[in-house]
């Protein structure tokens, strides 16, 4: 039985406890309009980069319910999440959660390809992709799950669907980016320098 050691409950645990920090005091969340700058992105980046697919999906899977939490009220969040927790709690549920644990799972499999070539390039790659997928994959779900609502289609406005993300997301994404790029990349190459880290990339758990 694969076990995950000592060291990687450790690093899950430090950053379980960065996405509750960020998800619960506004050191997190930087408010732009209906959208919020997030830098929990930054702990599922850090999480595929020390621990692979299996951090990202974990850290991932702890940002998903933290946002759903925002979305029912639970926990100060935004007025667009609570609105469409009040349309569909369920879809709520889905599109805060689902997401974030596909990025995770994502990003975690581009730091292992690219962690072959170059492990401080991956670094940086993964950072970059665990904001921009986070952004395709929060979008995709919105549109899908929300898509035919009055209240979307109000802020749609008879736009072009692709135009429409465009103007939603704007420099909100284009920040987190560059943010959760230079930050975990930072971040990941001086763990992996100290060797805090494990700089296997395809090594995500050790037997106990």
């Amino acid at each position: 039985m694969k076990k995950l050691n000592t060291k990687s409950l450790v690093i899950l645990g430090v950053l379980t406890a960065f996405v509750i920090i960020f998800s619960t005091t506004p050191i997190g969340s930087i408010p732009i309009g209906p959208l919020v700058i997030t830098l929990n992105i930054i702990p599922i980046a850090l999480a595929a980069i020390a621990l692979g697919p299996v951090g990202g999906v974990a850290i991932g899977a702890m940002f998903g319910l933290f946002s759903f939490l925002q979305a029912a009220g639970v926990i100060q969040g935004t007025a667009f999440a609570q609105t469409l927790f009040s349309i569909n709690p369920l879809a709520t549920f889905v599109q805060c959660v689902v997401p974030r644990v596909l990025d995770g799972l994502c990003v975690g499999l581009i730091y292992n390809a690219v962690a072959k070539f170059n492990k401080e390039t991956a670094c940086f790659v993964t950072g970059f992709f665990s904001a921009f997928l986070n952004t395709v994959f929060f979008m995709t779900s919105l549109v899908l799950l929300y898509g035919n609502t009055e209240y979307l289609q109000d802020k749609i406005a008879g736009r072009n669907i692709i135009v429409f993300i465009i103007a939603f997301v704007g420099v909100n994404a284009i920040t987190e980016m560059v943010s959760s790029t230079v930050i975990s990349g930072a971040v990941g190459v001086a763990l992996q320098k100290a060797k805090l880290i494990d700089n296997n990339p395809n090594k995500t758990a050790q037997a106990s």
